[in-house]
């Protein structure tokens, strides 16, 4: 990487750090993972979007989101399926699949092969963190 790149990076790093809290840092740009149960759509039922918290894509529905006792909020399917990518993470000694904001490359945490069979069987278990609802218009 060229000086010019790094100083482009460092900046995109600081620009981050001002427009994010400290928890919303961690989790997507460090790949942090909140505690199970604390994040504040785990246990959310409105109808609406989940956007990207640091680009505002939008990446889940309430539609495809479900109870997966997990402490996390649970999406059986992405609002688009180019809104998210997938990516190999091997870290802390396992085999697991990452799930990033396809627009802006942002951490919002992983799928896995245990959804609802009836649906996609997929869970993709996402950080509160990582998330910005927005409800529903009620009025129409």
């Amino acid at each position: 990487m060229s000086d010019k790149e790094q100083d482009k990076t460092a900046n995109k790093d600081e620009q981050w750090r001002e427009e994010l809290d400290p928890e919303q840092y961690h989790v997507l740009r460090e790949k942090g993972t909140e505690r199970a149960f604390t994040g504040k759509y785990w246990d959310l039922k409105d109808d609406g979007t989940y956007h990207c918290a640091a680009c505002g894509e939008p990446l889940f529905s309430s539609e495809t989101k479900y109870d997966s006792g997990s402490g996390w909020p649970s999406f059986y399917a992405p609002a688009d399926k180019d809104s998210v990518g997938e990516l190999a993470d091997h870290s802390h000694g396992m085999v697991r699949t990452e799930v990033v904001c396809q627009n802006c490359g942002s951490h919002l945490g992983h799928v896995f092969p245990d959804g609802p069979q009836d649906k996609t069987g997929l869970r993709y278990c996402i950080n509160s963190a990582s998330l910005d609802f927005k409800k529903e218009d009620s009025q129409e």
